[in-house]
């Protein structure tokens, strides 16, 4: 079972802290931070280039802090590479899909086994992700740039899940989608959480992440402008559109 979120006792299983992030010669984030505790929704909100995504990136190990660390399972992990912070349990799921569109739905989630903790569990892991996804089956042979936008995004959260994750980042899963499917992407994130699977969310809808997410963070221009438990920002109505325009 997971560890209560809501425990002061639980440690973070991520850990990010004074976060520098350049982008050649721009400065992209001033000093941020996030953490998660086992079991956890936490979400990151905020406006178009808030640098939500390079919070993110920078978690994995796609770009690299000039300041600041990040710590996962009780290691530090900024400076190590994307693979081996993979390995390690921490799955990122990027925006707009990155599926191989020219290689097979079946093709695509082995990729996602590729390390050799996830090797060895690969029929188990495929077995778990047909049972939130029962259409990966059925698709199995088909090209994933001819899927549906909807089943391309199932596709690429699978493939995140086939890692064997104890963390899984997903970024803007909900992404130019459906508003049906948009409920769906929201019963898979609750799903997952309820196999043990903490859930960083970056997502530009902001009321489907504060109901989703246990807590959030809000950035602004690169530096954290609120944090806290996403009912009490989701109740407040002055934050709500002072932040989060709603």
């Amino acid at each position: 079972m997971p560890t209560d979120p809501e425990s002061p006792a639980a440690e973070p299983l991520l850990d990010a802290r004074d976060l520098d992030v350049l982008y050649g010669d721009f400065q992209i984030l001033w000093g941020a931070r996030l953490s998660a505790r086992a079991g956890e929704i936490v979400a990151i909100l905020g406006p178009n280039g808030a640098g939500k995504s390079t919070l993110m990136n920078t978690v994995s190990g796609l770009m690299r802090p000039r300041a600041g660390e990040v710590r996962f399972r009780g290691r530090r992990i900024d400076g190590q590479p994307a693979h081996r912070i993979v390995e390690m349990g921490l799955s990122h799921v990027l925006e707009r899909r990155r599926l191989f569109p020219y290689l097979t739905v079946g093709q695509n989630l082995l990729l996602g086994a590729y390390n050799r903790e996830a090797r060895a569990h690969r029929e188990a892991s495929l077995g778990g992700v047909e049972a939130l996804f029962p259409f990966l089956r059925q698709r199995w042979t088909q090209v994933a740039h001819t899927l549906s936008g909807g089943e391309q995004q199932m596709v690429a959260i699978a493939r995140g899940l086939m890692t064997q994750p104890v963390c899984v980042m997903l970024d803007e899963p909900s992404l130019g989608l459906a508003p049906k499917l948009v409920g769906q992407v929201a019963e898979m994130i609750r799903a997952i959480r309820a196999r043990g699977i903490t859930v960083m969310l970056v997502e530009q809808n902001a009321r489907l992440a504060l109901e989703l997410a246990d807590r959030a963070y809000v950035l602004q221009t690169g530096r954290i402008a609120l944090e806290g438990p996403s009912r009490e920002i989701l109740s407040n109505q002055e934050v709500r559109a002072a932040y989060l325009g709603l």
